[in-house]
This record gives structure tokens, sequence and C-alpha cells, in this order.
């Protein structure tokens, strides 16, 4: 060994002590006694993501019923829930971008960045018209009951909206159960008979979901209590949360020939908590999304 690298190594000699301080120096900068080592913002991976912002898809619902749903968390982890439920669209293939569109749409007139948003992709395909309500109800009961622990947050309110069916599954929602509030923008079907009805006269296309009825229970003519007592017509009454339904004046005539009817019971009812109706003048189906006295009311109605 030469001369020089026998002083480099020795830590006694004048030039093995210079490097040895040398080295402790440089190591010693890496980190201040006072200063944090940063760390990466965890990834969620359907678990829990402490104080981060993210949006993901998973399974939710309870251990017999399960559906996916497009989930949007803002950075804090204490949160007011706004629980979304999507149109009809007849197949199963296209209930997730439903559930997107819903969300996309309520994100859109929500003034609030503050609110966990879950937007529910509850099947259609093949099921008799309301036995979704199983899906609906299991979304809500995961939302109550097992979101908090599985997304590591705190729930405070719970907010249902729902667009047409959707609108339809949060208004029988709240006869089964009491949260903060909710919102139905043009709920329906309200009147099965009148619509199939429709259908079987040849005054509209044959559709999938009256020709499933059919084929399980008749005809209108044949069975009407059958198509009535899956109607929004027959969930006026035993409402437990406050609630806003909104429609459009120029909505299609299936809608607009039960209104009246339908407004006129819920008005009526003697066991139902407050109920807000808000009729747009020149507004359709979309009234909610498109009218700015409606996205007001919404805001205003989320924010009481």
């Amino acid at each position: 060994m030469s001369t020089f690298q026998a002083s480099l190594t020795n830590p006694r000699s004048p030039k093995g002590l210079w490097l040895l301080l040398l080295t402790m120096a440089v190591l010693g900068g890496c980190k201040k006694d006072d200063e944090e080592v940063p760390t990466s913002t965890p990834t969620p991976t359907g678990g829990t993501c402490v104080g981060c912002a993210y949006t993901i898809t998973r399974t939710i619902g309870t251990d017999a019923v399960s559906m996916e749903a497009i989930i949007v968390k803002p950075q804090n982890d204490t949160l007011d829930v706004l629980l979304l439920y999507h149109g009809t669209v007849q197949y199963n293939s296209l209930v997730l971008e439903a559930a997107q569109n819903a969300l996309d749409g309520f994100s859109a007139i929500l003034d609030r960045e503050d609110m966990l948003l879950v937007s529910v992709a509850y099947p259609e395909e093949g099921l008799l018209f309301g036995d979704n309500i199983e899906h609906a109800e299991a979304s809500l009961v995961w939302v109550r009951e097992h979101a908090a622990q599985e997304l590591g947050i705190v729930i405070n309110k719970v907010f249902l909206a729902g667009h047409s069916q959707g609108g339809y599954l949060v208004s029988r929602l709240n006869t089964m159960y009491t949260v903060d509030g909710v919102i139905a923008n043009g709920p329906g079907p309200l009147n099965l008979v009148f619509r199939c009805g429709l259908e079987e006269s040849g005054q509209l296309p044959t559709g999938i979901t009256c020709s499933l009825l059919s084929g399980t229970y008749g005809t209108t003519q044949e069975n009407p209590d059958a198509y009535a007592q899956r109607s929004l017509l027959s969930f006026t009454s035993g409402h437990r949360s406050k609630i806003l339904f909104v429609q459009g004046l120029e909505d299609s005539n299936i809608q607009m020939y039960s209104w009246p009817t339908f407004r006129e019971q819920m008005e009526a009812c003697t066991d139902c908590a407050d109920r807000t109706f808000l009729e747009i003048p020149g507004q359709g189906h979309q009234a909610l999304f498109n009218s700015p006295v409606a996205k007001d009311a919404f805001n205003a109605f989320i924010g009481q």
C-alpha cells in the first residue's frame, strides 16, 4: 500500500482525519435535527388515504348486494357526503358511464368543493323496474356504516340526489331511511300503468322496462295493481327527511301527465318531513342542471 493510500485509510493521519471530517459533514448535511423528511402522498387502492384528494372507482355495498361506484374525495377528512344516482340506461355495460355523467352533472352545479361525492353505478339489465332499490339501499348502508372506516374519514351529513330513475330511487329511499336531505330531479316513472299502457296501445315504441313487466305480470289492463305498486305515485307517504323535487314543466307527456297528481299527494302527506317543489317553466327533463334558479335552490337546500 502506498504512503498516500495509507494516510487516507488511517484516521490518525492528517489526511485520514481530513477525509473523515469531510465525510461526516456530507452525511450530517442530509438532514437537520429540526427538519422533517418529506414523504410521498399515499396512493388510494380502495382503502384508507388520510389527508389526500383522489378519484377512484371501487366496489361498495353490503355482503349481500354490491356494485361499483365512483368516489371523489377532497383533501380534508371530515366530510359531508353527496350520494348520487344516475338516470335510466337499460344495459349494465353503460351504468359506469351513466354514473360518471351523473357525477359530472351534479359536480357542475355544486358550489361546495369540500364534499365526498359517491356516484353509484347501480344495475338495471334484466331487473324488473324498482328491484334495484336493493342496490340503492346497499349503497346508502355502505356510506352510513362502512365508508368512514374503509376510507379513513369522518362523515358528518349525508345527502341523496338523483336524476330521473335516480330521482325515483332517492325518493323511495327517503321512505326507508332518515338522512340530512334528498334532491330528486324529474323523478320517475311516476305512473307505470299510464306509461306501459301507451306502449301496449302502440302510442309509444315498445321498451325494455314495460316488456319485462308485461312478461311477468301481463298487461296493464290484466294486472294494473302490479304496475301501480312499482310506480312512484305509490310512494307519497312516510318521507323521513326533507326533500326537494325539481321538475321542468316542458318535460315529456309521460312525466307531466301524472306530475300534478304526484305533487298533490305529496303535499297532502301527513307523516312526511318538509317537502319543497320547484317547477321550472321552459325547462325539460334536465331542469336541475340547466336552470340557474334550480342550481341556486339546490345549493341553498344543501346549505340549510
